[in-house]
């Protein structure tokens, strides 16, 4: 079988989310490993959604913002891996693309929200979502409205709630593992801080900076991963991502 990678797409993703890390492999992995359209999953602080990518256009409005905006679900685009090696001193033969079948929309949660209800407009035509077996019926209109209930989810402190002259790192991963921080308060090290675990599951730290603008990642299992609970995003100098958070 051939072995299926990511393309372009992931630049789509990242424009189309907000506090949900889709750098972090594991997210990248997951969307991948779909084989089809499945019902909507919540996944970290978010919600995915996916429908056929034979429809030539699916959106999706939420009753909290009155049904007033629609977001577009955007195709999953991949590419396969050429079936044979090249021989010594060939080039690699060019890529080719290949639609997997799924369109998805990422849906982050607001902290306000105890429930989603939304509809989907499928080929121009408003609906409730064929993949959603919970709906509810609006006494007033009589529409069919789809609905997710959240449960409820303890979200740590964001590093922008900072103590004055301190950064207050959070991050949530399985308990007994290690998670640490590094930025540009101190090179860019992965080994220097560790973040102790307070709670099974929640790993924080509280370091004391000096006055400024700040860019840091956590690194987890090997991988830098944005701060899911910080929006502010910015390139450093060596052009990765980073989230950036200022002490006063």
């Amino acid at each position: 079988m051939k072995k299926l990678i990511p393309v372009m797409f992931l630049m789509a993703i990242i424009g189309s989310i907000g506090a949900l890390d889709t750098e972090s492999y594991a997210f990248l992995d997951h969307l991948l490993s779909l084989n089809s359209p499945k019902a909507p999953e919540i996944y970290e602080d978010g919600v995915l959604f996916t429908a056929p990518s034979s429809h030539r256009r699916v959106g999706i409005a939420f009753s909290h913002e009155g049904f007033s905006r629609v977001h577009w679900f955007q195709k999953l685009m991949v590419t396969e891996e050429p079936g044979e090696t090249p021989a010594p001193g060939k080039k690699d033969p060019p890529l080719s693309y290949r639609d997997s079948g799924i369109s998805f929309y990422v849906f982050t949660i607001p902290e306000e929200l105890t429930e989603l209800e939304y509809r989907l407009v499928i080929d121009g035509l408003w609906t409730f979502d064929p993949l959603n077996p919970q709906t509810r019926t609006d006494p007033v209109s009589g529409q069919i409205r789809s609905v997710i209930a959240f449960p409820k989810i303890a979200r740590p402190f964001s590093t922008t709630d900072n103590p004055p002259g301190c950064l207050n790192f959070n991050f949530t991963a399985p308990p007994g593992e290690t998670v640490t921080v590094a930025g540009n308060f101190n090179s860019w090290d992965p080994f220097m801080y560790e973040l102790p675990e307070k709670a099974p599951g929640v790993y924080s730290l509280i370091l004391p900076l000096p006055p400024g603008i700040y860019q840091y990642v956590f690194f987890h299992r090997g991988q830098r991963i944005l701060d899911p609970h910080n929006t502010r995003r910015v390139y450093t100098r060596e052009g990765h991502v980073a989230s950036e958070a200022v002490v006063r």
